[in-house]
C-alpha cells in the first residue's frame, strides 16, 4: 500500500521538470547502503539500522495509516500503536530522519519522519510471497521475467508537517540509490485511493483502465475473489481531462513518470481504500528523473 497524499504527487511533478538526460539507465551505485544515502539540510535518508529504527518506522506508519487515514487496528496494533505485520522481518526500511526535530521541551531529539518499505525477490522468497500478492496474482508476471530483478515498494508515508519537496526528494533519491546497488528491473506495489467504494472512483479506475493499462509483458491481475472491474464507464462516457484531473496527486505523479496499472481494483476495508496495482519498469521511467536523483546526495537546504 502506497498513502496518497497531495503534497506527494505535487512534489514528483515539481520534480520531474528537468533537462533532458542522455540515458535511462541509472549509474551504479558508488555508496554502500549502510552509509548515508542523502542529505539536505537537517534532513538524512538512509536504511533503518536495527529493530529500534523499524520500531520507530512502524510507529510513524500507526500515525499516519490509523489515526490521520482512518484505518481500522486489530487488537495488537492499537496496543503496540505501531504498524506492523509479518512482511516487516524481510524487508528493507528506507527512512528519513529530522536530526533538528525538537521535543515539546525544546530539546534537540531525531525523529523518523518518512519511510518506506522495500521487499526484494529474494526477500520475497523468504517471505513466503509479497505483501501485493494477497491482493494480485504477481506469479505469472514474475514467471514472464524470471531473469530480472523485482522491488516491491509498500508502506510508504511522510509525517504531515514533512509533506514537502525536500522530504520526498530524498526518499526518492534514497529509493535509486537502492535500485542502482540491486540492479532493480522492476519496480511494483499497491497505491491506494481514499476510501473502500469503489463506485465513488468510476471514473479514476476507468480512467487508469482506459488510458494507462499495462502492456501485456507486465500484465498484473486482481486475485479473482477480489476483482474489482475497473472499466466502470466506457471510455466516450466520461470526460478523460476532467477524470484525469481527478485522480490523486500520488497516481498523477507516478503516471507521468511512466507508471502503469494492472487489471481489476481491491477494496482494502481496513485500510479504508481501494487498491490499484503500479508497475514501472526501470527501463521505461524518464531519464531525466533517474538522472536528477542520481545526482550529488549532499545538498544544503533550500
Amino acid at each position: 500500500m502506497w498513502t496518497v497524499n497531495a503534497d506527494f504527487g505535487q512534489t514528483i511533478f515539481a520534480l520531474v521538470n528537468f533537462p533532458q538526460a542522455d540515458s535511462n539507465k541509472p549509474k551504479a551505485a558508488k555508496k554502500t547502503l549502510s552509509e548515508t544515502l542523502g542529505r539536505l539540510g537537517p534532513l538524512e535518508v538512509r536504511l533503518a539500522r536495527g529493530k529500534r529504527e523499524v520500531r520507530k518506522a512502524q510507529r510513524l506508519r500507526y500515525d499516519v495509516f490509523y489515526k490521520e487515514g482512518g484505518a481500522i487496528p486489530d487488537a495488537r496494533t492499537a496496543f503496540t500503536r505501531r504498524d506492523a505485520d509479518r512482511f516487516d522481518k524481510f524487508c528493507d526500511h528506507l527512512i528519513v530522519i529530522d536530526h533538528a526535530a525538537q521535543t515539546k521541551r525544546g530539546k534537540i531529539r531525531p525523529k523518523i519522519v518518512g519511510a518506506y518499505r522495500l521487499m526484494r525477490d529474494d526477500m520475497a522468497k523468504k517471505a513466503g510471497g509479497f505483501y501485493s500478492e494477497t491482493e494480485y496474482d504477481v506469479a505469472p508476471l514474475l514467471a514472464r521475467h524470471a531473469g530480472k530483478r523485482a522491488l516491491e515498494l509498500g508502506r510508504s508515508c511522510v509525517l504531515a508537517p514533512y509533506r514537502g519537496k525536500r522530504t520526498i526528494e530524498l526518499l526518492w533519491r534514497g529509493l535509486l540509490a537502492y535500485v542502482r546497488a540491486h540492479n532493480i528491473d522492476v519496480m511494483f506495489g499497491c497505491a491506494s485511493l481514499h476510501g473502500a467504494n469503489p463506485l465513488a472512483h468510476a471514473q479514476a479506475l476507468s480512467y487508469l483502465a482506459h488510458y494507462a493499462p499495462v502492456e501485456d509483458a507486465w500484465r498484473v491481475s486482481a486475485r479473482d475473489e477480489l476483482h474489482t472491474p475497473m472499466r466502470m464507464l466506457a471510455r466516450d462516457a466520461f470526460d478523460a481531462r476532467k477524470a484525469r484531473d481527478a485522480l490523486s496527486p500520488l497516481i498523477k505523479g507516478y503516471l507521468r513518470l511512466g507508471a502503469r496499472f494492472g487489471d481489476g481494483a481491491v477494496v482494502d476495508r481496513k485500510f479504508n481504500t481501494t487498491d490499484v496495482f503500479v508497475v514501472m519498469p526501470v527501463a521505461e521511467i524518464d531519464a531525466r528523473y533517474l538522472e536528477f536523483f542520481g545526482a550529488a546526495p549532499q545538498r544544503r537546504a533550500a
